[in-house]
């Protein structure tokens, strides 16, 4: 038997990051002041755990508004939502909290500024995600959707020199600005966001990867298949040097043939993902003879946001 001490790389900053932790707080205390049920337009955060954990309180999952009862109340996800979606719940009377991100919400302030200056919009993301549909619906004349590099040659503007891009907050900073360099070939003139589009949370996960993933024969990458920025860590895992990668929900998933001739083991989670779910891959790891953590640290996060003003404290109550 060989000596070799068989070891975990944790990540840090791993999991929760500001605006999810504000959303899932805020289905919670609606739950709270309000019973249930409580409807959620969209997943309120893309984790099946979460999902689970809080249908099982009293929260109904829907994909639009029109599935909620007439006047009842509704949760916006942290993704954003359209103007759109906006009018048709005050068209349904229903009452609202918008937990949107603040972050996603900062894009759609700079998307609606751009319009207003008559800019042609090019937003870097993945058709059908519900950040971009919000996002683009808050100016649909001036948005062009690119997804990658490759779509560059496909995009037409009105004027060249009035050209700025703006992105989703949850993808890969890399492979981003491969898109924006693409971009900036075909216009020279194309602006900057005001300030970084790409959440910290999702740069701070991927940076903490890129760290310890050359050391790793394997990275376990803690998070849904619908989080864009999990399955993005675990392309910035393989692309950073580690021998292999895999996106769990769930300890169980664990395949034992992952780990055959692996000493050592990279943890981290998505941005969505509750750290419960991180201590029972770690707990499943030590079964298999991983014992040895090595918490592998390249920022400390201590942002937080408040809650939807809905769901705040009246003045009179303090």
């Amino acid at each position: 038997m060989s000596g070799t001490v068989k070891r975990v790389l944790l990540a840090k900053p791993r999991g929760y990051c500001a605006g999810v932790d504000r959303a899932v707080e805020a289905v919670e205390l609606a739950l709270e002041q309000h019973g249930a049920p409580v409807y959620v337009r969209k997943q309120i955060v893309h984790n099946r755990h979460v999902v689970e954990t809080l249908e099982a309180r009293g929260a109904i999952f829907v994909d639009e508004t029109d599935e909620v009862p007439t006047g009842a109340l509704v949760v916006f996800s942290a993704h954003g939502v359209s103007p759109a979606v906006h009018a048709q719940a005050a068209e349904r009377e229903l009452r609202t909290i918008d937990a949107t991100c603040p972050l996603v919400t900062k894009v759609h302030h700079e998307a609606k500024r751009f319009a207003r200056e008559d800019y042609d919009i090019l937003l870097v993301g993945h058709h059908g995600h519900e950040e971009v549909e919000g996002t683009a619906g808050e100016a649909p004349q001036h948005i062009q959707l690119v997804e990658t590099a490759d779509d560059v040659a496909n995009v037409t503007v009105r004027d060249p020199d009035k050209v700025i891009w703006l992105s989703q907050t949850t993808l890969s900073v890399d492979e981003t600005m491969d898109t924006v360099r693409a971009l900036r070939e075909r216009f020279p003139s194309l602006q900057n966001p005001p300030s970084d589009d790409i959440c910290y949370a999702t740069q701070n996960r991927q940076v903490a990867v890129k760290a310890m993933a050359a050391r790793c024969d394997l990275v376990l990458v803690v998070g849904s298949t619908n989080s864009s920025n999990s399955v993005r860590l675990v392309e910035v895992a393989l692309q950073a040097g580690a021998g292999a990668s895999y996106l769990i929900d769930y300890a169980r998933e664990i395949d034992d043939a992952w780990l055959d001739g692996v000493e050592t083991v990279g943890v981290t989670s998505g941005a969505s993902v509750p750290e419960v779910l991180v201590r029972g891959v770690l707990d499943t790891l030590a079964d298999h003879g991983f014992g040895t953590v090595e918490e592998i640290t390249t920022a400390e996060e201590t942002l937080t946001f408040s809650l939807p003003r809905e769901l705040r404290p009246s003045r009179a109550s303090r």
